[in-house]
């Protein structure tokens, strides 16, 4: 396990609070961020049904999972109470899950659900909700855990500055593979290598290293590409330690930038810095895309920007490193608040040119602004 058991005792007391709060007898997590927060539990199972029961009580926690989960559960997370659904023709998990909340006198209680993550599909779902129906109540209750998880522990925010130092190391690994003639799939050959062998994990996401045309992309795409004499290499990715993700976005140019291209990464650049500065612990959390359009609609990219320029940060599984909601998105009304972990970044493609520039930093909101968790700086990287 990651911390002290003391730590994630505190965390499962406060969930424990806030259910008795709002007048629900339990919790049914579905989300593995949330297993792994509240219980140091670390598997991919996710991806078949699995539920972790956490009544308002002391009553022991249950997970239920398949069997090549329950050795994992056993050694990373302080859960004993394991029960094993079966793969078969006529398995339902939920009919599991509803002798559990039974064993545990919830009938005719109302429970939480996490609602909202990867690990309930709407199946699933439909098998709990058919299992439950009349059994007892559901509530949506996706933010408990979700909201506690915003603001990091000053060890939650170590292990993120541990990122940070491997996606500076990725970047820079990068820059050293790129030159004309080369795949641009060794180029993120290059990054998962600096993040693996500097100790951390494999993110969560595909990282983005898109070149050329594909430079313009705002996601990752399928199929290596040979680098020209002169190209453009957008960088975006998470480096990972324990589960903990920090992102970093830089530019990257073979040969002789254009004009045209300089000026498109000074209006970024300037961009990117008020939007570093924008992180106001109180201030609300929309204040800072304002902060990002207003550059960039002065410098006449209102059509070309993103709607939003970021996401927080935390420990997340497959599919995405972006532990999302929330987005940073003009009228967010959110508030900053020390120890609340984001990846601003102000990525501009602009199909009219064909340009491409995109930066940024991941941040955690301290008592006096925001700090940088990566050290690289923002200069346009030539080679």
């Amino acid at each position: 396990m990651i911390f002290e058991q003391e730590e994630y005792l505190s965390r499962t007391a406060r969930v424990r609070a806030e259910l008795n709060r709002r007048g629900l007898s339990a919790l049914l997590l579905f989300s593995q961020e949330s297993d792994y927060y509240l219980f140091g539990y670390d598997s991919t199972g996710y991806v078949f049904f699995q539920v972790v029961v956490l009544t308002a009580d002391e009553t022991p926690t249950t997970l239920i999972c398949r069997r090549p989960d329950v050795a994992q559960a056993r050694d990373t997370s302080n859960i004993e109470d394991i029960r094993v659904w079966l793969n078969a023709p006529d398995a339902n998990p939920a009919q599991d899950l509803k002798a559990v909340l039974a064993e545990k006198g919830l009938k005719d209680s109302q429970v939480g659900i996490e609602l909202d993550g990867y690990g309930l599909t709407v199946t699933n779902y439909r098998l709990v909700s058919d299992a439950l129906d009349g059994f007892c109540g559901l509530v949506d209750a996706s933010d408990i855990v979700r909201g506690m998880r915003l603001i990091k522990s000053q060890g939650e925010i170590a292990l993120t500055r541990k990122a940070g130092n491997l996606a500076d190391a990725a970047v820079r690994a990068v820059t050293n593979e790129a030159r004309p003639g080369v795949l641009d799939s060794y180029l993120n050959a290059a990054a998962y290598g600096a993040i693996l062998r500097g100790g951390g994990d494999p993110a969560p996401g595909d990282p983005l290293i898109n070149s050329g045309s594909r430079a313009v992309y705002g996601r990752s795409v399928a199929g290596p590409r040979e680098l020209s004499q002169q190209d453009q290499i957008l960088v975006e990715l998470a480096a990972t330690y324990r589960r903990y993700n920090c992102c970093i976005e830089r530019t990257i140019v073979v040969g002789k930038p254009s004009a045209a291209h300089l000026e498109q990464y000074k209006v970024v650049r300037e961009a990117t810095e008020s939007v570093l500065e924008a992180f106001v612990p109180g201030d609300p959390l929309g204040h800072v895309d304002e902060v990002h359009r207003k550059v960039l609609d002065k410098a006449g990219y209102a059509e070309e920007r993103f709607a939003a320029c970021g996401y927080s940060l935390g420990a997340t599984y497959r599919p995405s490193w972006m532990d999302v909601p929330p987005m940073i998105y003009s009228g967010n009304t959110l508030e900053m608040q020390p120890g609340m972990v984001f990846f601003p970044h102000v990525m501009l493609g602009d199909k009219r040119t064909g340009l491409a520039v995109g930066l940024g930093n991941t941040v955690v909101v301290t008592e006096t602004g925001g700090q940088s968790l990566t050290s690289l700086p923002l200069d346009l990287i030539m080679v």
